[in-house]
C-alpha cells in the first residue's frame, strides 16, 4: 500500500475532445498552405543539388584529384627535396663537420683536462684544509666563546628566575581565572545558550508556517491553473500542430512530386520530343551524309598526304645522311684498309676477311693476288 501511495502518477494523455476536433482541420489546412511552398522550394533545391553534384561537382572533384595527384604532388615532392637540399643539408653539414668538432676538440677537451688536472687536485687540497684545520679551530672557538657561557647563564641564572616566575603566574593569575571560568562564566553561558535555542526554535516554527502558507497560495493560485492550461489547452494544441506539420509535409511532398512530373511532362513534350525528333530525323541523316560524302574523302586525302609527307621526310633524311657522309669523306678522306689484298675485291667473304655481306655474290676462294704471288715464287 505504501508503494502504491508514493508511486509517480502517469502522464496525462488528452483524448479526442471537442477542442481537438475543432482545432485539427483548420490547423492542418493553414499549415498545408504555409508548408507547401517550403516543400516545393526544398524539392527544387534537392534536385538542383543532385544535378550540380552529378554534372559539375563530381567532374570538378575528379579534375582536382588528377591535378593534385599528377601536378601538385610531384611539384611538392620536388620542392621538398629542393628545400631539404638547399636549407637542411648545409646546416646539417655545418653542424656535423664544423660546429661539433670545434666544440668537442676546442672547448670540451681543454675543459676536461683543466678539470681533471687542475681543479680536482685543488679542490681536494682545499677540502683537506677545511676538514683538518678550519672546522676543528672554528668549532673549538665557538664552543669556548658562545656555548659554555650560554649554558652557564641558563643553568645558574635564567632557569631559577623562570621557575619563580612560573610559580607566581600559576598562583596569582591562572588559578583565579580558572575559578571565574568554572563558577561564573560557565553557568552564564549555559543560560544564554538555552535562551538562544528557544528563540531559534520559535523563529524556525514561524518561518516554516509562513513558507507553508506561501507555498499553498502559490500552488493554488498559480501552479494549478498553469498545469490545467498546459494539460487541457497547450498540450492538445501542440500535438495537433506537430501532427499537422508532419501530415502537411507529406502531402506537400506528394503535391510537389506531382507538379514536378507535370513540369517534366511539359518540358519533354514541348522541348525534349521536338529536339529528339529533329536529331533523329534531320541531324542524324545529315551527319551520315556529311560523313560519307565529305568526311571519308577528306580522311583519305589526309592519309595520302600523311604518307607522302612521311616519304618526303624519309627521302630528306637519307639525302642529309648522304651529304653529311660525303662531306666527312671530303674533309677526312677515305679510310685505309688494314690488308692490301682487300683494297679491291668482292664484298663477299674471302680468305683474308671474316665478314660476310648477305646480299653480295660469293667470290672465288683463291684471289688473283695469291695466284700472282705463287707464279712469281
Amino acid at each position: 500500500m505504501d508503494l502504491e501511495k508514493h508511486r509517480t502518477p502517469a502522464p496525462y494523455e488528452g483524448g479526442e475532445g471537442c477542442l481537438t476536433t475543432l482545432v485539427r482541420i483548420p490547423v492542418r489546412i493553414v499549415v498545408l498552405v504555409l508548408v507547401l511552398p517550403v516543400r516545393m522550394v526544398w524539392d527544387l533545391l534537392v534536385a538542383g543539388g543532385r544535378l550540380a553534384e552529378r554534372v559539375l561537382l563530381r567532374p570538378l572533384g575528379r579534375a582536382l584529384e588528377w591535378v593534385y595527384d599528377q601536378v601538385l604532388t610531384p611539384v611538392g615532392r620536388a620542392l621538398g627535396r629542393l628545400a631539404v637540399a638547399l636549407l637542411v643539408w648545409p646546416w646539417v653539414g655545418l653542424w656535423r663537420y664544423v660546429v661539433v668538432p670545434v666544440v668537442r676538440y676546442g672547448v670540451l677537451v681543454p675543459l676536461r683536462w683543466l678539470h681533471s688536472a687542475v681543479l680536482t687536485p685543488a679542490g681536494h687540497g682545499l677540502r683537506w684544509v677545511y676538514d683538518r684545520l678550519l672546522v676543528p679551530a672554528v668549532t673549538g672557538l665557538v664552543t669556548l666563546l658562545l656555548v659554555w657561557p650560554a649554558i652557564g647563564a641558563w643553568r645558574y641564572a635564567l632557569k631559577p628566575i623562570g621557575i619563580a616566575a612560573y610559580w607566581l603566574v600559576v598562583h596569582l593569575v591562572v588559578a583565579p581565572l580558572l575559578w571565574v571560568h568554572r563558577y561564573v562564566l560557565t553557568p552564564v553561558g549555559h543560560g544564554a545558550a538555552w535562551v538562544l535555542t528557544m528563540l531559534g526554535r520559535g523563529l524556525a516554527a514561524a518561518v516554516l508556517g509562513v513558507w507553508a502558507g506561501a507555498a499553498w497560495l502559490v500552488m493554488a493560485l498559480l501552479v494549478s491553473p498553469l498545469v490545467w492550461l498546459h494539460r487541457r489547452v497547450l498540450a492538445p494544441v501542440g500535438r495537433e500542430i506537430v501532427a499537422a506539420v508532419g501530415v502537411a509535409w507529406r502531402v506537400a511532398g506528394y503535391i510537389s512530386r506531382a507538379v514536378g512530373r507535370v513540369l517534366a511532362w511539359l518540358a519533354w513534350h514541348l522541348v525534349g520530343a521536338p529536339v529528339a525528333w529533329t536529331y533523329r530525323t534531320v541531324c542524324t541523316p545529315v551527319g551520315h551524309f556529311l560523313r560519307d560524302t565529305v568526311g571519308a574523302p577528306v580522311k583519305r586525302v589526309a592519309v595520302e598526304a600523311g604518307r607522302a609527307a612521311r616519304g618526303a621526310l624519309a627521302s630528306a633524311r637519307q639525302t642529309l645522311r648522304t651529304a653529311r657522309r660525303d662531306a666527312w669523306r671530303a674533309l677526312v678522306g677515305t679510310p685505309q684498309a688494314k690488308n692490301a689484298r682487300e683494297l679491291e675485291g668482292s664484298a663477299a667473304r674471302t680468305l683474308g676477311r671474316t665478314t660476310t655481306v648477305p646480299s653480295a655474290a660469293p667470290a672465288p676462294e683463291i684471289s688473283l693476288l695469291a695466284d700472282k704471288t705463287v707464279e712469281r715464287g
